[in-house]
């Protein structure tokens, strides 16, 4: 049988001595390996690049001629490097960041990844961790692996991320245009401060009943929802509630949905608005004052109702 040897891992500072005279230096006379874990293709600009009255490590170029900043650190990943890499990014307009360590810490690898989510398309941050290995007496061999780098996975949930934003300032700015079209017409939501969902609510005078504009891209609503976290006592309301639908439908004005849910712990009794959508900013005046005036009757066809419960 043949002879099986140990792999054995090789101090760095053993191998290179110096970070920045030994290891960086050594690096920029073998970019390849880079080129190798990253899929890029690295050519040398320049060693110690002046970046104000600091120095980036190394500056490559791709083959696109995209600039290039890596970053070398023989120790644990701190605040310190990320800092200085995402400096000289800034600072010199590069398109990839590149930071080498021996010992990449969970938050810098997750700080990464969220990095490449939401960075723009032509931009990218590698966090790169090298190792050294020796096969008995044979010459120390250099392990390059990419611990966090761009991805497709990453831009999509960056996309994602994106989208969600945007829908929750528009739903803020909804919000805030809705209570103050409200001042002067109800004080229900007066105390409450515009959010990032889809629901504003506001006590109805019960623990667990709640009276709730709701705004999807397409439809809008205004309801009493009931949710105590006791399913029981959800359902028991309800039904006495329901019990005064003829009387509560008379004093709203207009036919309400009894949605008892008894598939779910809440229950809820809701109005549905036809008019305009979150997505359409310009049908907001007329959709917000139907929420409005929804809202009014409905607290004041329940309210009796509620106070008996």
């Amino acid at each position: 049988m043949s002879k099986i040897a140990r792999l054995m891992p090789v101090p760095l500072r053993e191998l290179w001595g110096h970070e920045a005279l030994r290891f960086t230096r050594w690096l920029a006379e073998n970019l390849d390996y880079l080129n190798e874990i990253t899929g890029l293709t690295l050519t040398l600009v320049e060693w110690e690049a002046s970046v104000g009255d600091f120095k980036a490590d190394l500056l490559a170029e791709d083959e696109q001629g995209n600039l290039v900043v890596i970053e070398c650190q023989l120790e644990k990943t701190d605040h310190d490097h990320l800092g200085k890499l995402l400096t000289y990014m800034s600072n010199m307009g590069a398109a990839v960041g590149i930071w080498i360590t021996s010992q990449p810490r969970p938050e810098h690898e997750k700080a990464v990844h969220w990095l490449n989510e939401i960075l723009p398309a032509d931009k990218a941050f590698y966090l790169v961790q090298v190792e050294a290995y020796r096969i008995e007496d044979s010459p120390p061999a250099p392990k390059f692996t990419v611990i966090a780098g761009p991805s497709e996975q990453a831009r999509q949930a960056g996309d994602v991320s994106k989208r969600m934003a945007e829908r929750h300032r528009l739903y803020q700015r909804f919000w805030q245009s809705l209570l103050e079209r409200a001042k002067g017409r109800t004080l229900l939501h007066a105390n409450i401060k515009p959010g990032i969902s889809h629901w504003l609510s506001a006590g109805a005078g019960k623990s667990g009943l709640l009276y709730n504009y709701v705004i999807l891209m397409d439809a809008a609503r205004v309801e009493l929802f009931i949710f105590t976290g006791d399913a029981e006592a959800n359902k028991r309301y309800f039904d006495r509630l329901y019990e005064h639908k003829e009387a509560i439908e008379q004093a709203f004005g207009a036919p309400l949905e009894w949605l008892r849910l008894d598939d779910k712990r809440a229950s809820r009794i809701a109005y549905s608005i036809k008019k305009g959508r979150l997505r359409d900013e310009g049908t907001w005046p007329e959709l917000q004052e139907a929420m409005i005036d929804a809202m009014i009757r409905l607290e004041k066809a329940l309210a009796p109702h509620i106070r008996s419960l």
